[in-house]
């Protein structure tokens, strides 16, 4: 009998228990409805964007931006929705969509660089609003993170440097571009300007410094603002870098020319001429190199003072050339590729030819990535500094 009544009390007990929580639900629903509204709203959202995360990874871009668009109603604060929905505004050329996007971004989350820097390139470089770009990429320098480092798993140092290195360079391409278009035909306005581009190039290339397109556009710089001597020793150490890439070859040529080192001038241009044509036939960048060509060739033949210097090489070379054949010695070297020719296949350290076609050789790829890499005129650019 009295255990019996011990199991009626703890059954009127344990039910009396889950009444009173009930109410304390309820309670606590009724005094924080703003509250479990949003936790409800953000999981309406995080799952409309979910959705959208699969449209934008399977380039349903339409169906992406009306996920994102019905999630972020419900959640705005997914920072990472709307720089991809930026991101897809680009896409379709909506540039105005696309700012306010990244904006949306980096307002949720102040520490979001991509955000910011894609903010930047469209405010600079697709609507012409420099100031817009450059308030972004000084923010982006002035960021704080937190240096975390796991061995082996994670380590944001590096990336957060290079962050930082990428913004200084964009900062100094669009003072490029504010001397450009900004100050027209006023010097004093466009020299400001350069100079501050040249100020964030350094201040990149301290991070950074073996970046090729920094080193190429501070030497691209120096040379607006007059320059010669830095900007050719800029563009020297950017062929180092990429020897292949043409266009730094091509503005050295240019700066040559300036300097009325015609022979070293047309070096570089031989140079570009030959990497550009791995170019689409009849390019724009092929047809200014040939133009350049030309006219480096028509300068140099008219000047005076360069037919005078290439009359006393080529006598020269005549001269050594005599000496030569009065040696009338011929190497071991010399026998064995005479025994290779007439087998149809001549062998050295630098080029194979068989049957009189060049025949790639690692040998001969390490020569010509030398041989592109060295910088004409490196000599004369100390010089000039000096007059």
């Amino acid at each position: 009998m009295m255990e019996e009544s011990r199991h009626n009390l703890k059954r009127v007990l344990s039910g009396l228990f889950s009444v009173i929580f009930i109410i304390a639900i309820c309670v606590t629903i009724y005094f924080n409805q703003q509250f479990v509204k949003r936790q409800f709203n953000k999981g309406r959202g995080m799952y409309y964007v979910s959705q959208g995360d699969t449209a934008y990874r399977k380039m349903n871009l339409n169906r992406a931006i009306k996920f994102y668009n019905i999630g972020l109603k419900y959640y705005p604060q997914h920072y990472t929705a709307w720089c991809n929905l930026g991101n897809i505004y680009v896409s379709y050329e909506d540039y105005y969509s696309a700012l306010y996007a990244y904006s949306q971004a980096f307002k949720h989350n102040p520490k979001m660089v991509i955000a910011r820097m894609n903010y930047g390139l469209i405010a600079s470089e697709k609507l012409g609003n420099f100031d817009l770009a450059l308030d972004q990429y000084n923010k982006v320098v002035k960021i704080q993170r937190r240096m975390i480092t796991i061995p082996y798993i994670y380590n944001n140092r590096v990336s957060s440097k290079l962050n930082k290195a990428i913004a200084y360079y964009n900062i100094g391409v669009t003072y490029r571009l504010k001397s450009l278009y900004e100050a027209n035909d006023n010097w004093e306005l466009q020299r400001k300007y350069l100079a501050r581009a040249i100020e964030a190039y350094k201040k990149s290339l301290k991070i950074a410094p073996d970046r090729y397109d920094t080193l190429y556009n501070l030497g691209i710089a120096y040379h607006l603002a007059g320059r010669y001597a830095e900007a050719g020793e800029s563009y020297c150490k950017a062929i180092h870098q990429k020897p292949m890439n043409f266009e730094a070859h091509y503005n050295l040529a240019i700066l040559l020319r300036r300097m009325r080192r015609f022979k070293e001038s047309y070096e570089e241009i031989d140079k570009a001429s030959t990497l550009v044509t791995a170019l689409d036939s009849n390019s724009a960048e092929q047809q200014y190199v040939a133009i350049m060509m030309n006219d480096i060739m028509r300068t140099m033949y008219e000047d005076q003072e360069y037919r005078n210097e290439l009359k006393r090489v080529m006598a020269l070379q005549e001269q050594h050339n005599s000496t030569e054949t009065k040696k009338g010695k011929k190497s071991k070297k010399a026998r064995e590729t005479k025994k290779d020719k007439e087998n149809g296949t001549v062998t050295s350290e630098k080029v194979n030819l068989v049957n009189g076609k060049i025949v790639a050789s690692e040998d001969l790829d390490k020569e010509m990535l030398k041989n592109f890499a060295q910088c004409a005129g490196m000599q004369y650019f100390e010089e000039y500094d000096e007059e």
